[in-house]
Formats: structure tokens, C-alpha cells, sequence
């Protein structure tokens, strides 16, 4: 593991800046970015430290390396003082907590849904059947085999550089991805469709960053508490807590979304309340189960884990436990990536 530093201490200062970690990919740098400028506006000095790690030159898919061997790097040099603040992208950290870190903050959330970069500017409906779609995320695949439009979804690995390029150099009709993900990276030209959660229920946490920092750093979560977003931590708390009561990874086939939005009381007050949507999907599309539920933001985990016992009750364990009869579990479709800097799976997770 190498570490290489970004950013240099502005000139006449006294105190080192903070250092936050982050992996070397465009997508990685633009999230820890944000944070670091939000420091910087609210007058505190922050660099970037690129972590580099092996996994970020490994060749096999998401499901295969696991998501977590990139947070846990951030984590190692989190908890060795390698460096103070660790930027992730939220819907990839493990939903059990880790004592020895706290998120301090949660930024307001970019658009949370999934995106559609098909060829000649087509939108899902308009793909012919046979055309072949390309995801990583077996949720994505699951939900868009249940649409019943008789696509080809293959699985897909590379950076969003990579699976654009699929799509321009016609190796693929489409691919789907995080709207977020091309969001931060400047590249929205490029989404032909945004999909709607009716069609298509994006990952919990998706679209959120998690701000880390050591949990017995109390100064610095004082400071980090101003880049906090209420409403965002509030759905995410209960996307979250949803996914750990199904005992599911992020790599499951399970979808989440929940938001804040006004409501009247008995009394005709205007109050806030949490929305939350789910589903669970068996791989091959063949079933999907829905459920929703509303109720008050300070309920946010309560209100995820409800829905995941609704969810349980429906059947979602063994829907869950489907395996596909079509071959979606073998190896991605990949091309290399020598020619673009820094192969990043943490974009691989968009």
C-alpha cells in the first residue's frame, strides 16, 4: 500500500491540515474533494491523501474481491494516523459498526437514482429485446430481468470511463449505473434516461457519502457535525438499518429508498416524515417483493428495520437465496484498463 499526498499546507500556516484519505480513482477524488472544500469554506485547512491499494489493481469482479477490501484500507490508515478523515462511498461500508470510528457526517445526498447510458439516445422502453445491458450489481440485473422486456443483462466490470466506452464503442446497447456517480464526475450528457424507482429501486446509501473519522477525535467530529445533513443521514439511518435486519450485503439483491417530505398532522400542521420504499429480488427476476412504510425522521432505524420484517415475512429470505438458471454469476464482462489512470472499483460499485 502507497500513499501519495495532494495538496500542500497553505503558506504562513501553523497547524498541519487535515488529511483526508481517499483512493486514487476520478470518482473518489471528486467525493473526497467536496469535503475537503467544505473544510477549506468553513475555515479549516484540509488536503488529500491517495491511498493506493491492491486491490485497486485486481482484475475479478465486485462480488468476487468484495466491496469491503477498499473501505477497510481507508479504515487501516484511519486507525493508524495515517490520516484523520476517511471519504466513502456510504452504500459501500459494512453495516455492522466498527467502535473505533464514527461517521461524523453525512453531506447532503446527490440524486439517489439509477441511470440508463444507452446507444442512439434510447430510453429502457425503446431497447429491442435481445439488447444487451450491462450492470454490475446483481440488484440492478434482478430488477431489470423483472421488468419482463426480454433484455440480455450481463454482467459488467471496469471504472465508469470503461462501461461508457462499452456502450460507445457498441460492444453494448446500454449499461446502468449510478446517476450520482456520472453526477460528481461532470458526465450527466451521457444518461439517456434516469430511471424512475418504480422501474427500478436504487441500492441503500446510494448517492451518499460517508465523512469518517476516529470516534475518540472530538474536536474534529465537532468540526465535521457542520457538513452534516439532516435529512440525508434520516433516510440513509433507515436504508441502512433495513439492509442489516435482512442480514444482506451490498451486493445483494435488495433495493431502498427513503426521503423526507412534508406532511399535514390531525391538526393541519405541516411535519416532516420519513418515506421509505423496498424491494427484495431473486436474481433471475422471477419474483420481486415490495413494501413501504412512513413514519417520523427521529424513527429513521425503526422504521427500516419494520419494513425488513414486513419484507421477511413476505418471503425475501428465500427470495433472496434464488440462484440464476441464465449464467449471470459468471464473470464479468471486462476489458482492460492499463490506459486509463487509477481502475477504480469503488466506481465499479456505481
Amino acid at each position: 500500500m502507497t500513499m501519495v499526498q495532494e495538496g500542500s499546507v497553505t503558506a504562513g500556516s501553523t497547524r498541519a491540515p487535515w488529511r483526508i484519505g481517499t483512493r486514487g480513482s476520478l470518482l473518489a477524488l471528486t467525493q473526497a474533494g467536496t469535503v475537503r472544500d467544505a473544510l477549506i469554506a468553513a475555515g479549516q485547512l484540509a488536503e488529500l491523501v491517495v491511498i493506493k491499494t491492491a486491490g485497486d489493481l485486481s482484475a475479478d469482479p465486485v462480488q468476487k474481491i468484495g466491496v469491503g477490501v477498499f473501505t477497510s484500507a481507508l479504515r487501516d490508515e484511519l486507525a493508524a494516523g495515517a490520516i484523520d478523515i476517511a471519504v466513502h462511498s456510504y452504500k459501500d461500508l459494512p453495516t455492522a459498526q466498527d467502535s473505533r470510528f464514527t461517521i461524523a457526517a453525512i453531506p447532503p445526498r446527490e440524486d439517489p437514482r439509477d441511470a440508463l447510458v444507452a446507444r442512439d439516445g434510447l430510453v429502457l422502453g425503446e431497447l429491442p429485446a435481445g439488447a444487451k445491458v450491462g450492470t454490475s450489481a446483481p440488484r440492478r440485473a434482478a430488477q431489470l430481468r423483472a421488468l419482463g422486456l426480454g433484455l440480455d443483462v450481463v454482467p459488467l466490470r471496469g471504472n465508469l470511463d470503461t462501461r461508457l466506452r462499452k456502450v460507445i464503442e457498441g460492444e453494448l446497447d446500454a449499461v446502468v449505473v449510478a446517476r450520482a456517480g456520472l453526477a460528481r464526475i461532470d458526465r450527466l450528457d451521457a444518461v439517456t434516461e434516469a430511471l424512475e424507482p418504480v422501474q427500478m429501486l436504487s441500492a441503500p446509501a446510494q448517492g451518499a457519502l460517508a465523512v469518517e473519522c476516529r470516534s475518540d477525535d472530538d474536536a474534529l467530529i465537532e468540526i465535521l457535525t457542520g457538513l452534516d445533513d439532516a435529512a440525508t443521514r434520516s433516510s440513509v439511518l433507515a436504508e441502512r438499518a433495513l439492509l442489516a435486519e435482512l442480514e444482506a450485503g451490498c451486493t445483494a439483491p435488495i433495493g431502498a429508498l427513503a426521503e423526507v417530505v412534508e406532511s399535514l398532522d390531525d391538526e393541519g400542521r405541516i411535519v416532516d416524515e420519513l418515506s421509505l420504499r423496498a424491494c427484495a429480488a431473486a436474481v433471475d427476476g422471477s419474483d420481486v417483493l415490495r413494501a413501504s412504510v412512513v413514519g417520523a425522521p427521529t424513527k429513521a432505524a425503526e422504521l427500516g428495520r419494520a419494513l425488513a420484517r414486513e419484507l421477511l415475512d413476505m418471503g425475501a429470505r428465500e427470495l433472496l437465496a434464488t440462484e440464476p438458471d441464465d449464467g449471470s454469476r459468471a464473470q464479468a464482462v471486462s476489458s482492460p484498463d492499463t490506459d486509463l489512470p487509477n481502475p477504480s472499483p469503488m466506481e465499479n460499485s456505481q
